[in-house]
């Protein structure tokens, strides 16, 4: 940060400085000039971006100018003829002098310097241990086509994990289970640095989740409306979420270590050494928690008595209590090297792994019809224990390459990707059911059962994509690019019984395998451009999509393969309007797709001896367009993004919900997934902060919105409609400029349909931390859920049932962590200070320090 303001002081003294001195020279006779160009070089022929040049003329100060180089240390202007001082600065590099002689032929005069290792000098590693209260970033901030979201001053998530971070990011919501939503829409595509990624894995949910540390997490990019340049999957948008990778020279990095309460422990660490050329980085670590949660489920039958059939199931209820206990680790390694000032090579590899063992406790009582001939209702009492254990292990390689073409700023990426994520999920139920109807002799007093469940994933993602930009002169720019994703998928299942201590023997729908492929081709091209206030960016991407599914039932022999393939094209529009003083208008348009998940379209049952979920290879993807309308404004102490929002969706995927009762008189509630109507979601979501003191930040989100589904399948009807709201606010204050404090409280609004209510909850986080060791630690605190109330309950209405659902996946948790930093040098890459038609209005350059 200190880099940075040293680089805009100079900048701003060079420019009032250059700005005399053309001002000077305007007033002159015209001469001819003579073209000088060059570039300025560090050690071991390193070029030195953003150096300040200044020529002085001996003879005539009216033909003196300056020069800046660029990004990759080149400068260029034109000088009259005569002799020069020249003066090269640069930040953490001795200033240097030296004479140019210019003739009427054009002239190349490269320029080295040498690296700064005088205190005297200041050079910025010199003066690590002084404490400057430099500006706090922006949390957020609006860029044409996303939202960047920065946690580095997000307390609550410290030591945490990429849910925890997530739970404070503007516009998306975590539940209690760590299902993420996008002003309220589930259907996210997550990427890992623009890529999907293993680190992620592919069924793993919260799991996935938790596994990457907050502290590894450089910043969070929502785009709710994507452009063309990215894949067209998830309706709701894209989550890219951007590790860190150090740019600074030297050995740098910081370790932190983390104990908490459920048992939590965590030690992780980024790591980076900048030589020469090269760079290279380590990212990992690995942490150890406990867990536990507990759901409370009542069924009820609305049919009357005399619809009732022998053995229907009239009320249940269901208590649950669970705890767990998980490790997870995970290792990036990888290098950049810059082959030429234009090109350059990065590969990077990636290794998770993650086990977590379960415990469970169910408790059942129903209450069954038998019939008045047969003597009536009888109850039968359950109780259940189950152990089982959950491991995943991935990996990951990618190899790109960047070639920087010409001069104009023409840049070809190329990059490729191998992933795989290997998981298994193996259980053991005991069931211990009791009738209390002993009278009747054809129903068995007592019924132990003993299941065995295995399953396993093994999932490989194949990628390569390239990209090509083309500015088209200061304001305008074409991009277009192509991408292969190439995703097989393996499943097998298997559920082995034993009743009353009979012998294991495998049941015959719950046995079987599955190789599941999906291949995606993909190719865009976009334009953007700017004319006077008015930005633009408009695209088209082509996609098409081929699945085969081959499952084969190993009980009964059956077997289903299918084959389906479509073609989309998905346009993007994006229009900006500047009304200064930094605000601006944003409109913008997108079509989108939902694949369906391959968990989806496999038609295999899972066990469960009250709920069953079966997929349905016949479902079709969902296509969405969405428009937005939004206004963004960011000053020195207020950012301000209020955005309407519109999507509509066709084909939309619903869940088909029936009791179904088995062979052993038990009934279930089964679960399938269907294509049926539509859906309409519209909304205002509000972000924004407010920093009314340097001490004292406020950060608020709010979407209002509401939903209206249309449509039937068979005898099901989804038309529905409603209104919900989640808000969220968060304050830091710092009493000191080492202290700092947080809080932070949620509100998710009740939500209705056709078939589910559920009711609001609220939950109240805090955090705090503290600098120590004169910058190089910090020592941060939290605490999640702090009265206790992060809870899902809800209820569910069939044709002829009604179930309550309370669901509480983790308690109030606490932890506290401790952050070492070390480093031996500053970065060395400057911000560029050409306006792109692109840029953003957070206003960086003009906040006040926290």
């Amino acid at each position: 940060m200190h880099s940075r303001f040293e680089f805009i002081s100079i900048i701003k003294k060079r420019t009032l400085g250059l700005t005399f001195i053309l001002g000077a020279a305007s007033l002159a006779f015209a001469q001819q000039k003579t073209p000088v160009s060059g570039t300025v070089v560090g050690a071991q022929g390193a070029t030195v971006p953003y150096a300040s040049i200044t020529f002085t003329n001996g003879t005539d100060k009216i033909n003196s100018d300056a020069a800046l180089t660029d990004e990759t240390g080149k400068y260029s202007l034109t000088l009259a003829p005569g002799s020069y001082s020249v003066s090269i600065e640069a930040i953490d590099f001795k200033k240097t002098t030296s004479t140019l002689i210019v003739t009427t032929s054009a002239a190349v005069k490269n320029f080295d310097v040498s690296t700064e290792t005088s205190v005297t000098n200041n050079k910025t590693q010199d003066i690590e241990g002084v404490v400057i209260v430099a500006a706090a970033p922006k949390p957020y901030k609006v860029e044409l086509d996303k939202r960047v979201y920065d946690p580095s001053s997000d307390l609550i998530s410290k030591g945490g994990n990429l849910q925890d971070v997530l739970s404070n990011v503007p516009s998306i919501s975590v539940d209690t289970d760590g299902t993420v939503s996008m002003r309220g829409n589930t259907n996210i595509k997550f990427l890992i640095n623009g890529k999907p990624s293993a680190l992620l894995g592919i069924d793993d949910g919260a799991d996935a989740l938790k596994s990457i540390p907050a502290d590894q997490i450089d910043r969070i990019e929502v785009i709710t409306n994507p452009s063309s340049k990215y894949e067209a999957s998830g309706t709701a948008g894209i989550l890219n979420i951007i590790l860190k990778k150090s740019k600074k020279l030297g050995f740098n990095g910081s370790v932190t270590g983390t104990l908490g309460y459920l048992p939590q422990t965590s030690l992780n660490t980024n790591l980076s050494w900048r030589k020469g050329d090269w760079t290279y980085f380590l990212n990992g670590g690995g942490g150890y928690n406990r867990s536990k949660s507990k759901s409370i489920q009542q069924y009820q039958t609305l049919r009357d008595a005399g619809s009732l059939k022998n053995f229907d199931l009239i009320s249940r209820s269901r208590d649950q209590q669970s705890k767990g206990e998980g490790n997870n680790y995970n290792a990036t390694a990888g290098f950049n090297v810059d082959l030429t000032p234009k090109a350059s090579v990065n590969a990077s590899i990636l290794l998770r792994t993650f086990d977590y063992t379960s415990d469970e406790a169910t408790n059942i009582f129903e209450n069954n019809f038998l019939g008045a001939d047969l003597g009536g209702n009888f109850d039968v009492t359950t109780a259940q224990q189950d152990n089982g254990k959950r491991t995943n292990n991935s990996y990951q390689v990618d190899l790109g390459y960047d070639q920087k073409i010409g001069d104009k700023g023409q840049l070809l990426s190329i990059s490729g990707s191998l992933q795989n994520s290997n998981g298994n999920n193996n259980s053991t139920s005991n069931i211990n059911s009791v009738s209390t109807k002993t009278n009747i002799i054809n129903i068995p007093t007592r019924t132990i059962t003993n299941n065995l469940i295995y399953s396993s994933t093994d999932n490989k993602t194949y990628l390569g994509k390239v990209d090509y930009e083309l500015p088209l002169g200061e304001i305008s720019k074409i991009e277009a690019g192509a991408r292969y994703d190439f995703t097989k998928n393996t499943y097998d299942y298997t559920v082995l019984q034993s009743i009353n201590n009979s012998p294991q023997r495998p049941l015959s729908n719950f046995t079987s395998n599955t190789f599941y492929e999906e291949k995606v081709a993909a190719a865009y091209a976009q334009f953007k451009s700017k004319i006077d206030a008015l930005g633009y960016q408009l695209g088209t991407r082509v996609e098409n999509t081929a699945i085969d599914i081959d499952f084969k039932n190993n009980g009964t022999g059956d077997r289903v393969q299918k084959t389906k393939s479509y073609t989309g094209f998905f346009p993007s529009v994006f229009l900006s309007y500047d009304l200064g003083k930094n605000s601006q208008f944003l409109i913008n348009y997108s079509r989108r797709i939902q694949r369906p998940r391959s968990f989806f379209l496999v038609p295999f049952n899972s066990y469960d001896t009250r709920s069953s979920f079966q997929g349905n290879p016949d479902l079709n993807p969902t296509y969405e367009n969405s428009f937005e309308f939004g206004y963004s404004l960011s000053s020195k102490k207020l950012t301000f993004n209020p955005t309407l929002y519109y999507k509509k969706s066709q084909d939309e995927v619903n869940f088909v919900q029936v009791p179904v009762k088995g062979a052993d008189g038990i009934t279930a509630i089964f679960t399938q997934p269907v294509n049926a109507g539509s859906e309409e979601n519209y909304g205002l979501d509000l972000n924004g902060s407010y920093d009314p003191y340097k001490w004292f930040r406020l950060m608020g989100s709010v979407n209002l919105y509401g939903y209206k589904t249309t449509g039937s399948f068979q005898d099901f009807n989804f038309a529905g409609n409603g209104f919900s709201s989640r808000i969220r606010l968060t304050t830091t204050f710092k009493p000191d400029k080492d202290t700092s404090f947080q809080f932070q409280g949620s509100y998710r609004g009740a939500e209705k349909s056709l078939s589910n209510n559920r009711k609001p909850t609220y939950v109240i986080n805090f955090g705090a931390s503290r600098t120590i060791m004169k910058g190089d630690g910090t020592l941060a605190f939290n605490i999640q859920d702090i009265f206790n109330t992060r809870a899902r309950e809800f209820t569910t209405t069939g044709a002829d049932f009604t179930q309550y659902n309370y669901n509480q996946f983790q308690p109030r948790q606490f932890s506290v962590s401790f952050t070492y930093r070390f480093k031996q040098g500053e970065k060395i890459d400057q911000q560029k200070q050409k306006k792109d038609i692109n840029n953003d209005y957070s206003g960086d350059q003009d906040q006040d320090p926290m």
